[in-house]
Formats: C-alpha cells, structure tokens, sequence
C-alpha cells in the first residue's frame, strides 16, 4: 500500500515512510493511493473477533509491511482501555446508539489512536532502517495533547512537545498535561487560540532551517495530530467495529444503512467515517456537528471554506473550538477526482487570503453523504440538562454538541427512520464545570470537589485517572508568545 501526497501526486511514499514523516516535504497531507475493501465474507470473520484483532484486521490493509508486528501492537494498545475494548457501542434508545470512545487511559477518544501511534510510529522506523531521534510535534485543542503525551512517555527514540492555547481547554485538560511525567515530554501554553497552535506546527514542519538543525543532533520531526495518517488510519476501526456490534445485537443486518452523528473540529474523526464509507461500510449519512465555531456547518451548506471576518468563540466543548479544520483537504482532495494541483491551489488561497470555494458539482455530490449542522451554547446545555433527565446519561458538551445536531436532523427529516450511531468523544468529568452547570447545579471552589458532585448526582464512577490527578505536582508551567515557540523548541 502507497501512499501520495495531496497536493503533489508524484510524491509517492510508503505506510511506513509517511508515518514517521508525519506531512509530507511540500506541506500536503499523505492519503492512501488506493482504499482496500471489506467484502461480506470479510465482515463475518470481523464480527467474531475482540476490539484489538478488529483493528489489527483494518489495520494490515492499509499497513501491509508491518503486518507481522501489529497484533502485538493492538493487543498492547486496547489493553490499556476498560474491559480491553476501544469502542464499545450502547443502546440508548430505539434506533439511537452511543460510541463510547472515552474509556481509555485519558478518557478521551484520541487514546484509541494515540496508544496505538506509538508502536506504529517504533515499528515503522525498525522497518525502514530509521535510527535517528523522533521529536514529536503535537497541536493540541484539550484532548490530543495529553492522550499522545500519555502515548509516548518514555518511549525510546522519541521526545514529545505539546503547544496547547492558554485559556483555550478545560480546567482539568489543562490539568492532565501540566502534570504529565517522563524525561521525554514537554508542554507549553502558547498565548492564542489553537490555530495559532496548529499554524506555529506547520510552519516548524516547513521550517528547512529548523530541520536541518534538528538533524545536525539526530532529530527528525514527526506529527501526532491527525495530519499523520498513522493517528487517522486507527480511527477508521471504530466505525466498522460499531457496525459489527449492531449486527451481533440482531439490530441490524448486514447491509443496512446506518447514520453516524461526529462532533469534530479538526475534521479528523469524521473523515475517518468516510474512508470507511471508501472501504464498503454502509453509511448513509454522516452528520457533521459544530458548536458555534460553525465553518464546518458553512462549508456543507455553501461550498465556501472563509475565515474572513470570522469570529472566534470560546465554548463549552473546547476541543472543537477550531477554525482551520486540516483534515478537510483530504476530503476536497477526494472530491476533486483527486486533482492534486487544484487542492494545493486552494490551500494556497485559504493560506494568503483567508478562503477557497469548490464548485457546484463538487458540493452536490458531498451533500449526497455529509449533513453538516450547528448548535448554540444555550441549546448545548440544555441538550445535557434533558438527557440526562430523560435517560440518566451523562453528556459531556462534545456529545451534547452532536445529540443536539442530531435532534434538529431529525426534526428536517423526520422521514430518516436509520439507525443512528452517536460518536461520544470524551467522558463528561473532563469538562465538569460544564455539566454542572448546565444541570443547574452549583459549581463548588475547587476541581477535586466539583468531579466528587458529579459522581453523587449521576451515580456514574470517577475515573481512576481522574480521582488522582489533583494530588500530582505540576511539572509544565511554560506559557509562551507564539513567536518564542521555535527558539524554545530548539532550546529543548
């Protein structure tokens, strides 16, 4: 399996080769030259099988040459999560499902890619003979950060740097990174918002000066963020592995369509739906759900990506609060026909003017596939409030985000009767002033006892992680302007 760049298709690498590279040298992003397929008789293998050989069974498709490595890796990696299950899928109501995807070690759905990432990241330079350092670059909205820092702490042949927007992530996200151990992580708050983050990352990336001094040590640069197709490729596995547990619960048969409702920012989590749309599964609809940072929502009704004069909002669900959603060049990439060149031509033109626009055909044909929707903070906590007094399920705002998405998809097209697989991104306690609050609850002084009310109210087990994270010493307390960024950098 070989892999091109999407703004230069002559730019051709391996698996292997664009995981450790991370982007690729003219700033596009690596996607896979051909997409496998899962056949029936695939799925019926697939759906005996545990989570870990699930994704070691995706996995291998895309990951030939490391084929012989990865069920160590996935049996290594989901060992980590409760019961060793990734992504567990539940029953909410008729016809609406819940992923579950926050049960891993930072309760997070970036841990069922960043545990993994690891290995694949070890394993694919022994495989191509790479025995420099790995310093690992990563932008971070809240939940990617700590999840790759918890990755790979102490990992050898690696060091690992995290930007993160100072007033821009949860108290207790804030909190999980600050207090990360291992000789080879460093965190830093950078004075912004995490554009600002993701832009300083790309700039490094194409900073020839920068890499040639870090090579001069033995140091080459790769990504954790979803731009790295080794963080998006786990990704894919958790949409046929909710599709196979519906199948086994007798809710569906093979061949039915499902819809799958994403809260996403950066665009990653969704895309992965789609490529495995790409690879057979039968999707429907994949409903894009935005808070008020809605230039995803635009895009899907527009055709117009435009950051001109657009106003950025602190919310709620600060994982989403992006406004250049990266992964969205493979999906325009794909529409395209895959013309490399016109995608490099509109990346260019959202760099130096603020916008780019695809055509009206491109549009129908994305609209066949993606809904995109948006909802208010009001209506967020709200959302939060009513569920849990309906169903005593706690949302956290990330998924309140999408069940409200979903509830207005639902009030348009009261004729979809599909069943509908909501993706739960992060447990609530992460984000508990929040649900607090929207539970019409008091916020008590501290963090520590603001997670115990929660666990009195909802009945719902503080994560062990969680319970002991106030009593650990705060380690990274560097807070940076973001032109400091590449001299600390190389300082470190």
């Amino acid at each position: 399996m070989n892999y091109i760049s999407s703004r230069n298709k002559s730019i051709i690498t391996t698996g292997t080769k664009a995981i450790v590279q991370g982007i690729s040298i003219d700033g596009g992003l690596f996607v896979p030259l051909t997409f496998p397929t899962i056949s029936k008789v695939d799925f019926d293998s697939f759906c005996d099988i545990d989570y870990s050989e699930r994704a070691n069974f995706i996995l291998e498709k895309f990951l030939p040459e490391l084929q012989f490595s990865l069920p160590a890796s996935t049996k290594n990696a989901y060992s980590k999560f409760e019961d060793s299950d990734g992504a567990p899928l539940v029953k909410i109501d008729e016809n609406l499902y819940f992923l579950e995807l926050f049960h891993g070690p930072t309760y997070a759905f970036k841990d069922v890619a960043l545990t993994l990432l690891p290995h694949l990241l070890v394993n694919s330079k022994a495989e191509i003979g790479d025995k420099t350092k790995t310093l690992i670059l990563v932008a971070t909205s809240g939940d990617t950060g700590k999840s790759a820092l918890e990755g790979f702490s102490n990992i050898d042949g690696t060091e690992v740097v995290c930007l993160y927007p100072v007033d821009g992530v949860s108290n207790l996200q804030k909190l999980q990174m600050q207090t990360t151990q291992g000789s080879n992580v460093r965190v830093a708050a950078i004075k912004g918002n995490f554009d600002d983050c993701q832009n300083a990352v790309k700039e490094i990336f194409g900073d020839k000066i920068l890499a040639d001094n870090l090579a001069k040590n033995g140091i080459t640069l790769s990504s954790a963020n979803s731009i790295n197709i080794g963080r998006l490729l786990p990704q894919i596995v958790y949409y046929f592995s909710s599709y196979a547990d519906m199948i086994n619960a007798n809710q569906i048969k093979y061949g039915n369509k499902i819809n799958f409702v994403v809260p996403t920012g950066n665009f990653g989590n969704i895309l992965a739906g789609y490529y495995a749309y790409k690879m057979g599964l039968p999707i429907n609809k994949l409903i894009c759900a935005s808070n008020q940072n809605k230039i995803l929502a635009d895009f899907f009704e527009t055709g117009i990506y435009d950051l001109r004069n657009r106003e950025f909002y602190k919310s709620t669900s600060p994982s989403m609060d992006i406004l250049i959603s990266s992964n969205l060049e493979r999906l325009i990439f794909e529409f395209s026909s895959r013309d490399d060149v016109l995608t490099k031509a509109r990346m260019d033109d959202l760099k130096n003017k603020g916008h780019y626009s695809i055509s009206d055909k491109e549009l129908k044909e994305i609209q066949k596939l993606f809904v995109g929707g948006f909802t208010s903070e009001e209506k967020v906590a709200d959302t939060i409030d009513e569920f849990f007094e309906e169903y005593g399920y706690v949302l956290d705002p990330h998924t309140a985000v999408a069940v409200s998405v979903n509830n207005r998809y639902n009030s348009i097209n009261s004729s979809d009767k599909t069943p509908t697989v909501i993706v739960s991104t992060a447990s609530p306690y992460k984000f508990v002033d929040a649900v607090l609050q929207a539970l019409s609850e008091s916020i008590p002084k501290t963090d520590k006892k603001a997670v115990q009310k929660l666990e009195d109210i909802s009945a719902m087990e503080i994560p062990n992680s969680l319970s002991g994270l106030f009593d650990l010493p705060i380690l990274h307390k560097e807070v940076l302007e973001k032109d400091k960024i590449k001299k600390w950098l190389l300082n470190f």
